[in-house]
């Protein structure tokens, strides 16, 4: 097994930890991204620091914005487990659009196993990886579907069934926004990691959140010694349904973002 103390450490830091079993199937992980990665070219990150850190450890830091993890103000006693506040992710379905070589979707699946997870990509290369990933890993309850997100979303089957819909570096907020929000039931959430000062892509993104119904929740800050500053996780609450016509069609949100 690799040694994954940066990934051990960083987790712990978040409040979530890693067991032998766990260390043991994202040492595997990376071991079949760098094996398919001669031929496939799926990251350009290889080194295994850099993979703990800025693809394993940046990916679960989203768990900070999942439903659950704040604590009731009413909890009493030493902090719980961040991944056992979650309940392990039993009941809870997540969409992870744009998802590469997996980020964040399979971590997050790795620290909470009984989550549904549906990973989405338009590049067949990279599903291919995945569905072999997923065998190799022996995790159970992930589907794989090569896609784009403005048409997937259009299936009744996919449309407003998540709890959670992630997208990791794919677009600004105002597109983030148009892709994942028709994923999401009401009361569901988007998560959308970012760095720096995001106060002005939100603000340019707002019409887009209000028209697909949604509306901002928590700008929850990650931080961590081993990402650096500026780290923030933006959150979009489902609050109503998303009107039929969105997204729209294929690239059309990425070249003519929604805007007053």
């Amino acid at each position: 097994m690799a040694d994954l103390k940066l990934l051990q450490a960083g987790a712990s830091e978040l409040g979530i930890h890693l067991t032998r079993e766990q260390l043991s199937t994202f040492s595997l992980y990376m071991n079949e991204l760098l094996r398919w990665n001669q031929r496939a070219n799926l990251t350009a990150i290889t080194a295994p620091d850099e993979i703990q850190t800025k693809h394993f450890l940046d990916s679960i830091t989203c768990l900070l914005a999942f439903p659950g993890a704040v604590p009731s103000p009413l909890e009493e006693g030493p902090p719980v487990d961040l991944a056992l506040r979650l309940r392990r992710g039993k009941g809870l379905f997540c969409i992870d659009l744009g998802t590469g070589a997996g980020f964040p979707g399979v971590p997050l699946k790795i620290c909470l196993p009984e989550m549904s997870l549906t990973l989405v990509d338009s590049i067949a290369k990279k599903t291919a990886f995945l569905s072999s990933l997923v065998q190799t890993l022996k995790l159970s309850g992930i589907r794989v579907l090569t896609a784009r997100a403005e048409d997937l979303a259009h299936d009744p089957r996919e449309r407003e069934r998540y709890d959670v819909a992630v997208a990791r570096a794919v677009s600004r907020l105002a597109v983030v926004a148009e892709l994942a929000l028709p994923f999401c039931r009401i009361g569901g959430r988007v998560i959308a990691p970012k760095k720096g000062n995001v106060a002005e892509e939100m603000e340019e993104g707002r019409y887009a959140v209000e028209t697909l119904g949604g509306r901002y929740g928590d700008v929850i800050p990650v931080e961590l010694s081993l990402l650096g500053e500026g780290r923030v996780l933006v959150v979009m609450e489902k609050v109503s349904p998303t009107p039929t016509r969105y997204p729209r069609r294929a690239g059309l949100p990425a070249k003519r973002p929604l805007s007053r």
